[in-house]
């Protein structure tokens, strides 16, 4: 049996490694030159760490990872601290994993070595997957370097702008948010004093936010910043404003904020756009995974983990429903549907939550949190459960 895979990000390589784990034959086509992802970190929540361990991935991905103290809440202009909830040891008793932070560039090539080792040479580069045919037996990729390869499953791993998904569904509309995103990574040593603390920390604010944690052993800050604006709708993840710009939308902000955005080499900005819950992944043999199926808000780090989820789960569903895999994914999608929407929704739902324009806004908000982070902690971490206790790989 083999899969065809569009898409060598995140999703499309856990993918690979999830049918090589199950027996398959796997071919990767990636539209880029080569492998890689932009300067930017990702939070591995437990749900997502389990998967990476029933693939034998866990070791190889923490080598270069940062296991953050706590989850944390402080206001982004005072920096007051609503709620420090520990993770670490806690995150594994209560959760039964941990809670990391990776460098995107970092977790591409921990998949796509150990990709290699696996089914060497499966990844073709400079191929990008333009639409796909059924055949009588199978399906059939179209790509633009001319191959056509035929497998058993085609799965559509190819991000928000997917061909796969085009051609399924038809072209979409995306709705703009009003929210912009800064992202930038800076060396720990350049920010003195003032580097973030080692914990997934969230700065809310009137009208925006930032989030900052560390990455790569500690030694470098990720910070993600979000503003209300609509005066830019770019979605491109590699298009960079100014210094200028993004000090400006974060004026007034805490020090460790905008310290991290003077220091950055580099700041770059996207327009964030919804997409409601798709009514299918799936047309016969060609199945979407991952930002093609249901494209995420960054507002509750759960984009790339929602794709490592699938990757297992439809591998799974193959591997075992190999004689019939229309139906196999049409049940991976009545399995996923709910799950995945609450994570689209759910992040849709946290931009409010995180930009109460009013003082009296933020206290009634913020004050049940601070409350029950200082007498309950428990009540913040149970809040997660339904995301980070589940494990797809049992």
């Amino acid at each position: 049996m083999k899969a065809i895979i569009a898409g060598g990000g995140i999703g499309g390589l856990t993918a690979a490694l999830a049918f090589r784990h199950f027996g398959w034959e796997v071919e990767v086509h990636e539209r880029a030159p080569e492998l890689g992802e932009v300067g930017a970190g990702i939070q591995i929540s437990p749900n997502g760490m389990k998967v990476l361990r029933a693939l034998g991935l866990a070791d190889r991905v923490a080598e270069n990872a940062f296991e953050p103290e706590a989850l944390e809440m402080r206001m982004g202009r005072s920096g007051r601290r609503i709620f420090r909830v520990p993770v670490g040891d806690a995150a594994v008793a209560r959760w039964g994993a941990p809670y990391l932070h990776v460098h995107r560039a970092d977790l591409v090539e921990a998949l796509s070595t150990e990709l290699e080792d696996r089914a060497p040479g499966c990844v073709h580069l400079s191929s990008a997957v333009t639409g796909y045919d059924h055949s009588a037996n199978g399906i059939v990729a179209l790509t633009n370097a001319g191959a056509s390869p035929e497998g058993d499953v085609l799965i559509g791993a190819d991000g928000i702008h997917s061909a796969v998904r085009t051609q399924m569904l038809g072209p979409e509309t995306p709705v703009f948010t009003g929210n912009v995103a800064w992202r930038a990574v800076v060396p720990i040593e350049r920010l003195g004093d003032l580097a973030p603390p080692p914990t997934a920390c969230i700065w809310p604010g009137p009208g925006r936010h930032a989030v900052t944690y560390r990455l790569r052993r500690g030694t470098l800050a990720n910070l993600v910043g979000v503003v209300e604006r609509d005066d830019w709708r770019g979605e491109s993840w590699t298009e960079q404003g100014t210094r200028e710009e993004a000090l400006a939308d974060f004026a007034g902000w805490h020090p460790i904020v905008t310290n991290l955005i003077e220091k950055a080499d580099a700041h770059f900005r996207w327009a964030l756009f919804d997409r409601a819950p798709l009514t299918q992944w799936s047309d016969g043999r060609a199945t979407l995974m991952g930002d093609a199926a249901h494209p995420t808000l960054p507002f509750m780090a759960q984009g790339a983990v929602m794709a490592i989820e699938d990757a297992f789960v439809l591998a799974r569903a193959c591997a075992d429903a190999s004689s019939d895999i229309p139906s196999a994914l049409e049940r991976v999608y009545a399995s996923r549907i709910k799950r995945t929407s609450g994570v689209q929704l759910g992040s849709r739902a946290n931009a409010a939550t995180f930009h109460k324009p009013t003082t009296a806004a933020q206290l009634a908000t913020y004050g049940p949190m601070w409350l029950a982070g200082r007498i309950a902690p428990d009540i913040v971490r149970a809040r997660q459960d339904w995301l980070y206790a589940e494990d797809v790989t049992a």
